[in-house]
């Protein structure tokens, strides 16, 4: 046996490989004319697992343009696609956002009595590591006992395309919700008019103009003696608007007493923001993310 392999130092596997872009390149092509003893599906699994690194950010793309004077990076330990932090798991980055799944009971952002365990500050934190310049920027928000998909950006270009564009750019946004009872047809489409009292509760009601039209579409997908998992999709997305509209419908989400209901088998609130789908606001890339049904839920039905 060759005595170097009794060397603790060459034991130790190479970390990271750094190389320096001399010319304008597509990433593919840089990759396979550097990291020669590496074929297209290599790379490609590289890029995929998140081992690659231009300039101190994540890259995924295989055709990101590269710039004279960037840096790329090898990382060759694998990083999880799921980082899991207390409350929330990453389950999808590049480097204009972020898609979590966000835990029943994680507040999306601070407030008055909650700075720390939040959604914003834990990815506030995550993108930081890579690099103490970068920021975090929220784009929507999901109630702090709903558990599900959310997306933030990574910079404010990408978050003002989002919100401005949101409507085109979101293709499905499906909840699950566990409601009181059966509903009757099984599927519909319910319409009010929402407004905030001073107390930050929704008010529903089906004047015209008394508040900002809301429409939401209910499917029924399973039943028990008692509950109903419903699927819903949003055709506006107001505050509240599930919660509200199910109680109006005289079904409302086990757990929600603040919108009628007095049972709570699950110990959370029964909402779960399932299914998120969208083009990509920068590589126009079409995106859809499913997340597991949370198993309380499967358990009660």
């Amino acid at each position: 046996m060759d005595s170097k392999n009794h060397h603790k130092k060459s034991n130790k596997p190479k970390q990271e490989t750094r190389f320096v872009v001399s010319e304008e390149t597509e990433l593919m092509k840089f990759l396979l004319e550097n990291l020669t003893h590496k074929n297209r599906n290599n790379i490609k699994s590289l890029l995929r697992d998140r081992q690659i690194y231009v300039d101190g950010k994540i890259t995924t793309q295989f055709n990101h343009l590269l710039k004279p004077e960037q840096i790329v990076e090898v990382i060759w330990e694998r990083i999880p696609v799921e980082r899991q932090y207390r409350g929330i798991s990453i389950i999808f980055e590049d480097q204009h956002l972020i898609v979590i799944d966000k835990h029943s009971g994680t507040l999306s952002i601070a407030t008055d009595t909650e700075k720390k365990q939040t959604a914003y500050s834990m990815l506030s934190e995550h993108v930081k590591l890579q690099n103490p310049d970068n920021k975090i920027f929220v784009v929507h928000r999901l109630d702090r006992e709903t558990s599900g998909l959310m997306m933030f950006a990574k910079n404010e270009n990408v978050q003002k395309l989002l919100q401005e564009t949101w409507q085109e750019t979101i293709s499905e946004r499906t909840y699950l919700a566990i409601i009181e009872g059966e509903l009757d047809p099984p599927q519909g489409t319910y319409t009010s008019y929402l407004r905030e009292s001073k107390a930050l509760k929704m008010h529903s009601s089906q004047i015209p103009g008394s508040g900002e039209k809301a429409i939401t579409h209910f499917k029924t997908l399973k039943s028990s003696a008692q509950f109903s998992l419903v699927k819903v999709n949003l055709e506006t997305g107001k505050k509240n608007q599930i919660r509200v509209h199910l109680q109006d419908i005289g079904h409302p989400i086990i757990g929600d007493k603040k919108y009628g209901s007095e049972i709570n088998p699950i110990g959370r609130l029964g909402l779960h923001a399932w299914v998120l789908s969208f083009k990509h606001p920068i590589t126009e890339r079409d995106l859809h993310f499913e997340t597991n049904i949370p198993a309380k839920f499967s358990r009660l039905i």
